[in-house]
């Protein structure tokens, strides 16, 4: 892939990001740090000025889109496009008529991409079903995630040990880790929903019965952004020439090349040591400890990282479309 066309997707993809117009400064912040981060990989395109040039409205997804000439990168864009914009939930109005643009501008027909969008909806009603959803809440900001949290009911459950939080998070981040390894663009939609599945766990482990829209404040409270994780991951595979079509088992081979990625696995691991402590200390840090809390994690989660990354790349090599719904439906 020539460099101009990975500009033109990870363009396409920061328009999907911002097509919702609800983007806050903190998201924001976190995707121009993103694009600071992956230009080390890709120092021949200018990636903060890309950044820039979205969100200033200087270039266009039109403009991005002819500079897609291959049908196989013009089908990637657009599924890419589709994730970041299912990646927080269901598509608002404004991401669906972004999207049905984007799919006119790539000149791609329905034949092209329904079954794709029918497997992005199957994993967003799925991802739906990872904690329970307040219905009729409106959203929260990220920075009421803590007091909003402590005014949930407490329920009587069994005690779970630490040790066995442990083994429990370190498995959601082995495999929040492996989905980042796959290949298809679908599969790191996957991670949001699992790392839900865990913080949930961790509450309830605690006697706190907490909601899907409770425990994504949460989420973003830690500093963690949902548009933003995707295009990380999505970054580092278009760059590093890991995305594309795979059948079989040839996803072993892709893992073994993946060395230097799976940093999901040390978000989800620090994710879920802060919610263990947050839970385990009477939920009382403020926003700004809790980003401390989880920036203090990474560090020794990387190194983590680095240990597990076999285990990383056998699990990635087991896993296909199937066994990922069935792993948001039913737990890591």
């Amino acid at each position: 892939m020539q460099l101009d066309q990975q500009q033109a997707i990870l363009t396409i993809a920061l328009f999907a990001a911002f097509a919702d117009g609800h983007k806050g400064d903190s998201e924001r912040e976190e995707i121009r740090r993103i694009a600071q981060s992956l230009a080390q990989d890709a120092p021949a395109i200018d990636l903060p000025r890309l950044y820039q040039d979205v969100l200033l409205q200087r270039t266009s997804a039109e403009v991005a889109a002819t500079a897609l000439t291959e049908p196989g990168l013009r089908q990637l864009a657009y599924e890419m496009a589709v994730c970041v914009c299912d990646v927080d939930g269901r598509q608002t109005e404004t991401e669906h008529a972004f999207l049905a643009q984007l799919k006119g501008w790539l000149q791609l027909g329905e034949g092209d991409t329904a079954a794709f969008e029918q497997q992005a909806d199957a994993l967003v009603e799925v991802a739906e079903r990872a904690a329970p959803i307040a219905r009729g809440m409106a959203p929260m900001a990220a920075g009421a995630a803590a007091a909003a949290a402590a005014a949930l009911p407490v329920r009587n459950v069994a005690e779970v040990s630490g040790a066995e939080l442990d083994k429990s998070i370190l498995n959601y981040a082995l495999v929040c880790g492996a989905l980042e390894l796959l290949p298809q663009s679908w599969a790191s939609m996957a991670i949001i929903p699992m790392q839900v599945k865990m913080v949930y766990a961790v509450g309830k482990a605690h006697g706190v019965e907490l909601d899907q829209g409770h425990i994504k404040d949460f989420i973003a409270a830690a500093g963690v952004g949902m548009a933003s994780q995707y295009i990380e991951q999505f970054g580092r595979k278009l760059l590093g020439g890991l995305l594309g079509k795979v059948a079989g088992r040839t996803i072993g081979g892709i893992g073994q090349a993946a060395t230097g990625m799976a940093f999901s696995f040390a978000t989800t691991y620090a994710l879920g040591q802060v919610a263990k402590r947050y839970y385990a200390g009477g939920r009382v840090m403020s926003t700004a400890v809790l980003r401390e809390s989880f920036q203090s994690m990474l560090g020794p989660a990387k190194d983590l990282q680095t240990q597990y990354l076999p285990q990383i790349r056998e699990k990635a090599a087991t896993l296909d479309a199937a066994k990922v719904m069935s792993m948001v439906r039913g737990g890591a």
